[in-house]
């Protein structure tokens, strides 16, 4: 009996979760394509904010691809596709970034959305003093530079965490399922990240008001 996986005019769009077995059964390279077509603009954005590299995140993207290839067999039913590409990819990116020796840091001119991520807020608002003095009247540019210094000396688990939730949009549990951690931990991790920015802030500001 033939498999209807063999030939792709025979059957309807499929999950991730089915392409992905699809093209484990079948060796039919049109599946894992269709894969690849739905995650290459979601994936490299996530990767380029998390590297700040455009083609550094480009290699990595090909690298977690590859990655999905060679493991496809390991994939279990049952198992959520998007969660396991996310974290063979920011396992790529933490290898990239160790290899190369370069630390490149997210953007932080975009925030993510949904309910949950409302609850860190932004980050750049949260950590503006609404009293007058130097950084009070820093502009835009210059804000992001000092929150880019700052963002750049967080611990990997707790920079990851603000990338994929904050900036990716990821929910709670997806956050958790890739980082294979219970969805309080990712929460606590979020709130000692904005903690930890906020006392660099403070910091930083003090310092420049008591040089005024």
């Amino acid at each position: 009996m033939t498999s209807s996986y063999s030939d792709p005019s025979l059957v309807q769009p499929k999950s991730d979760e089915d392409l992905l077995l699809a093209y484990r059964d079948s060796g039919n390279r049109e599946y894992f394509q269709k894969l690849v077509q739905r995650y290459e603009r979601e994936l490299f954005n996530y990767l380029r904010r998390y590297l700040g590299d455009p083609e550094m995140a480009e290699d990595v993207f090909q690298a977690a691809f590859l990655q999905v290839h060679l493991k496809c067999d390991t994939f279990e039913e049952g198992r959520r596709f998007r969660p396991w590409l996310y974290t063979i990819a920011t396992n790529q990116a933490i290898d990239a970034q160790r290899k190369s020796k370069r630390h490149k840091m997210v953007s932080l001119d975009r925030a993510g959305n949904g309910t949950e991520q409302q609850e860190t807020g932004s980050l750049v608002d949260l950590l503006v003093s609404a009293e007058p003095g130097p950084m009070a009247q820093m502009d835009d540019y210059e804000r992001q530079r000092v929150m880019r210094d700052a963002v750049q000396q967080l611990p990997e688990s707790l920079k990851t965490a603000v990338v994929l939730v904050y900036y990716q949009g990821l929910k709670y549990r997806e956050a958790a399922d890739i980082l294979e951690i219970p969805v309080g931990t990712v929460k606590s991790r979020l709130h000692t990240a904005v903690q930890k920015l906020t006392e660099a802030w403070n910091e930083i500001y003090t310092s420049d008001d008591e040089d005024s």
